[in-house]
């Protein structure tokens, strides 16, 4: 168990709240317990700073004290109001990984700050949009894509093609850039230096925090890094099974039970148990 416990970071979608729905008086009842034990709060998602700002003001929660976006390329760090920017794609890579997964009929998308850019505009791309209160821009040449850096390019696919394409860059690794699924429809390319854990790590040099100090918490593959740096990961009850594996412990719940707020809900009661 941390005993000294300065921040606690979670991942949205299937950890903090079950994706798409608002959060939970219970999550909404910890965060506040937190903020009056002057434990930092922190989000990491793999979506835009824009999108988790909208998202805060949507829960009616107080700014958290640190945002990470975009699987780690985009770090703001509240408590000094500055933002950082890591790892992006180069052209190169995005144009490479369009013309590999043309052999999977997919559908590739970037994020321009809050519009949505794509070359087939499907009811996908609409319902995204619509959550994420997004426009969307519809190119007709997909060099449009390619002509400048970007944190990352996302692919659609259906969702019996995912074991497919996740075997195929397991099978044909790039030493630039790698895959991995983070919807069952959806297939996303990073820089291969790019990660949570790494955002993490650069928020808590900057704030003069250790691992130690350090809680994450996640649910699948994209959420590892930043488990394994921090003190204590742990993963979800309904989480991945890689993550499950490298997390230092499990939730006794899954995210539609709360399984996050139940997990701090039973620490603190624990500390409060020691006399601490």
């Amino acid at each position: 168990m941390i005993k000294d416990l300065k921040l606690v970071v979670c991942d949205i979608d299937d950890t903090l709240v079950v994706r798409h729905n608002l959060l939970t008086p219970r999550a909404k009842r910890m965060i506040k317990t937190l903020k009056e034990k002057n434990i930092y709060f922190g989000l990491a998602s793999g979506r835009p700073l824009y999108d988790l700002d909208h998202m805060m003001e949507k829960w009616h929660i107080e700014p958290a004290d640190m945002l990470i976006g975009m699987n780690g390329s985009s770090l703001r760090d509240a408590v000094h109001q500055k933002e950082y920017t890591y790892y992006l794609m180069k052209p190169e890579w995005i144009k490479e990984t369009i013309e590999i997964m043309k052999q999977f009929h997919a559908n590739p998308i970037i994020y321009e700050d809050d519009t949505i850019v794509c070359v087939k505009r499907d009811t996908t791309v609409i319902s995204s949009a619509l959550s994420g209160h997004r426009s969307i821009h519809k190119v007709d040449d997909i060099a449009y894509l390619y002509q400048k850096e970007n944190a990352k390019i996302m692919f659609r696919i259906k969702a019996n093609q995912m074991e497919e394409v996740e075997s195929y860059f397991q099978a044909h690794p790039s030493p630039n850039y790698i895959g991995f699924k983070t919807q069952p429809t959806l297939f996303e390319f990073t820089n291969i230096h790019t990660d949570k854990g790494y955002a993490l790590r650069q928020y808590c040099e900057i704030n003069g925090l250790s691992p130690e100090q350090v809680m994450a918490f996640g649910d699948t593959s994209n959420d590892n890094g930043m488990l394994e740096y921090s003190g204590l990961g742990v993963c979800l009850k309904n989480g991945s099974e890689d993550t499950k594996a490298i997390a230092d412990v499990v939730t006794d719940r899954p995210c539609t039970m709360d399984g996050w707020a139940d997990f701090m809900e039973k620490y603190f009661d624990r500390r409060q148990q020691d006399g601490e």
